[in-house]
């Protein structure tokens, strides 16, 4: 006779094996950002020269995040919700303290000292820009119409140039990225599109003349990196060595040379996937993107499956989110795109981005358990 296991808690009987559920927890996404966190440990491990202490560190970091995506994980989404504004608020706030306080360093102005911590707000508005426009518009109503569209187009813009202004361009698009997602995905009309499109390439000479000399320079090396070799173009020309060089199957774990031998600027953060490339070969680089996209999938699924309005577009902007900093760290590292310092999710070697990209997925995780929580 087949028995099942009960726990008993508060009045409730749950389902020994519904344990996952219960502590809000989804497996098949866990499972793949378990898995490209230790394809990252383990590339990390040899970019790093086979250093511990590195990989120490960024354990810790990993943990961290592991931990804020497991708190916000037990957050319901009408919480989400109903914090939204006041995130986005908080966040706009500290933008502009960072533009008349903060401190600077490499030349950019990012960061604001509390004394015991040092951060960048602007990791907090990738978060809080995809949840007040869901909410915007779960508010006023799917899909935008009339004002709706300028309106949620300014509560986009203006945190955007204030990241632009510190400058950080990366982190200026990944949060207009975030936004302008939940706005498409919101059923904006074709009319819209066409008409931001063309706004957009009308304002290009503007945005260049408006850009740092090195970020022209980047889009200039970009279209012709042997033009300055051993200067602005050698990353970009390391890393294609790196790639091409893995050929199908890749020189095998440790026995990458143009990390190992110092070739690859910034190999255990920004370049790390030339490293990989290197190591892996073809077939790595395709199993690992595969990771990557099954992660999205599994996020779009959690997206279908929502609620309400708010619940869909805040996990749908979170999966595509997600994909493009994959799809921006790539370009670069390939020179298809300019250089703009957007780490390869769960692999790079750093702290902030990696805490924001696992609080967004244990939002994801809040949709996915709550609903199933609450059903009969």
């Amino acid at each position: 006779m087949n028995r099942t296991l009960y726990e008993t808690g508060g009045g409730l009987r749950t389902p020994l094996r519904d344990w996952p559920t219960s502590l809000h927890l989804d497996l098949p996404l866990l499972a793949l950002l378990g898995a490209l966190s230790g394809v990252g440990l383990m590339i990390l491990y040899s970019a790093g020269g086979a250093d511990m202490d590195l990989l120490v560190r960024q354990l810790i970091r990993l943990g961290l995040a592991f931990a804020v995506m497991f708190a916000l994980a037990q957050v319901p989404s009408d919480w989400l919700y109903r914090l939204a504004p006041i995130l986005y608020g908080a966040s706009l706030v500290l933008l502009i303290l960072v533009m008349l306080l903060g401190d600077i360093g490499k030349g950019a102005q990012r960061w604001l000292d509390l004394g015991v911590v040092r951060f960048q707000p602007s990791e907090l508005m990738k978060l809080a820009m995809p949840l007040m426009i869901a909410r915007y518009l779960q508010d006023r109503g799917i899909p935008p119409q009339g004002w709706d569209v300028p309106i949620v187009l300014a509560l986009i813009g203006g945190p955007v140039l204030l990241i632009a202004e510190q400058p950080d361009l990366g982190t200026a698009v990944l949060v207009m990225t975030a936004g302008v997602a939940v706005l498409f995905l919101g059923g904006l009309a074709w009319r819209w599109i066409i008409a931001l499109a063309a706004a957009l390439g009308a304002a290009l000479p503007l945005v260049w003349a408006l850009m740092h000399d090195y970020q022209r320079q980047r889009v200039l090396t970009l279209l012709d990196p042997e033009a300055d070799p051993l200067g602005t173009g050698y990353h970009i020309i390391q890393s294609k060595i790196a790639l091409g060089s893995g050929g199908l199957f890749g020189k095998g774990w440790l026995n990458g040379s143009q990390a190992h031998l110092q070739f690859l600027p910034e190999g255990t953060t920004d370049f790390i996937f030339a490293v990989y490339g290197e190591e892996f070969g073809l077939i790595g680089l395709l199993l690992l993107l595969g990771i990557y996209f099954a992660v999205t999938a599994r996020g779009l699924q959690i997206a279908t499956n929502g609620q309400n309005g708010f619940e869909r577009l805040l996990a749908a902007s979170l999966s595509f989110t997600f994909l493009f900093y994959v799809f921006v760290n790539t370009g670069m590292v390939s020179g298809v795109l300019p250089v703009v310092g957007v780490p390869l999710p769960l692999v790079s070697y750093g702290g902030t981005s990696m805490v924001t990209l696992l609080a967004g997925f244990g939002m994801l995780m809040s949709i996915q358990t709550h609903k199933k929580m609450l059903a009969p």
